[in-house]
């Protein structure tokens, strides 16, 4: 962290923007953001086999075999090893707590304002931790720098996690900090049809879920949805849209290292187990929207994907059928990282790059 030097990661930033390249992968139109300082396809961005590499020495070295470490981890002990200790590059951002009244109880949010004295627009973001884990404080620097990018409010939701929360009530913490935020418009000076929602992984799925609701009852309080690496299936079904395999990925380099990485997310106990009582469950579109019947209407909205991560062949099924439907949908794909990469904001250009593309994103659909 102490050798973060401001130029340096600009020029990465700037070169992620020069180098990105429009193309047609799987069937989908994309925005491809290559590695901005090495010209080569098919491995690792040298920051992230560095950290990858470094995390599978600690393991050896302690003789860790992963999978059993998740299967007998306490989901305590799992929370605390989640996110990364990353940067605050953002200016002048105002921080405050609220409380939301939902209808399973109180909800916590961080506010996170330019305190512009006009009608800002503003952003929901949910974060990611497999919905058992992960916190408002794993993504408060990356929310400070949105907040500044869109010269607006970001409200981070501290939702209920699972398994001692389970769904529906982390979802209806989510949908209930959108509607409490459309309707206290007024006191946070937020212009309230100009709201989007965010998140990333499990954050994803429940920022289109929360979106999915809001086009069912009619509400249409969100206007946008930027869904970073989203969990969109989470049944064993299987289905004529997506099917998972490994074979699609573009691996020419340090091949056990990469496959690990992109597998590293089904060492996790399995969603059916903690998120929701029933396996059936996991076939309602609010668990796994990818199945709903259609998705026409929904708001315009932005797919960020990693190369090397699980569940990048989903969302891009996602995708397709949110274009299909007539959902205006812009996917854009980083390559040579992994799940989670805005974790490692100010660390990985690409996490600076995704806040920047979503507050672009963002700007055009409310204009």
């Amino acid at each position: 962290m102490e050798n973060y030097n401001k130029a340096e990661q600009d020029k990465l930033v700037s070169l992620l923007e020069k180098k990105a390249e429009l193309r047609n992968v799987h069937g989908l139109d994309m925005l491809i953001k290559h590695i901005p300082d090495l010209d080569i396809e098919g491995g690792f961005d040298p920051r992230v086999k560095a950290e990858i590499e470094e995390m599978a020495k600690e393991m050896e070295d302690q003789s860790i075999e992963v999978k059993r470490l998740f299967e007998n981890m306490p989901i305590e002990i799992m929370r605390q090893g989640m996110g990364y200790t990353n940067l605050d590059i953002s200016n002048g951002i105002g921080i405050s707590d609220k409380v939301v009244e939902g209808r399973n109880g109180t909800i916590n949010v961080k506010v996170y304002t330019t305190n512009k004295s006009d009608k800002m627009p503003a952003i929901v973001f949910i974060h990611g931790g497999a919905f058992c884990g992960g916190s408002t404080k794993t993504v408060e620097n990356p929310c400070k720098y949105l907040a500044e990018k869109i010269q607006g409010v970001v409200v981070s939701v501290d939702y209920r996690l699972c398994p001692e929360h389970k769904f529906p009530q982390g979802f209806h913490d989510c949908l209930d900090t959108v509607k409490w935020l459309y309707e206290n418009s007024e006191e946070l000076n937020v212009d309230n049809e100009k709201i989007g929602i965010s998140g990333d992984s499990a954050g994803g799925n429940l920022s289109t879920v929360c979106a999915l609701m809001d086009r069912d009852l009619g509400t249409k309080m969100i206007k946008f949805q930027a869904l970073l690496y989203p969990g969109v299936f989470l049944t064993e079904n299987e289905v004529e849209d997506y099917k998972f395999d490994l074979n699609l990925y573009n691996i020419k380099y340090d091949y056990e290292l990469v496959k690990n990485a992109i597998m590293m997310i089904t060492n996790f106990p399995p969603i059916s187990a903690v998120y929701v009582d029933e396996v059936k469950e996991t076939e309602n579109k609010y668990v796994s929207p990818l199945l709903a019947e259609n998705l026409r209407d929904m708001p315009k909205t932005l797919i960020v994907t990693a190369e090397y991560d699980y569940l990048t062949l989903e969302a891009e099924a996602y995708a397709r059928k949110l274009i299909r439907d007539g959902v205006e949908t812009k996917v854009i794909r980083y390559n040579g990282v992994d799940h989670a990469f805005i974790d490692k904001f100010g660390v990985y250009p690409q996490a600076q790059d995704c806040m920047d593309e979503i507050a672009k994103a963002f700007e055009a659909a409310i204009s």
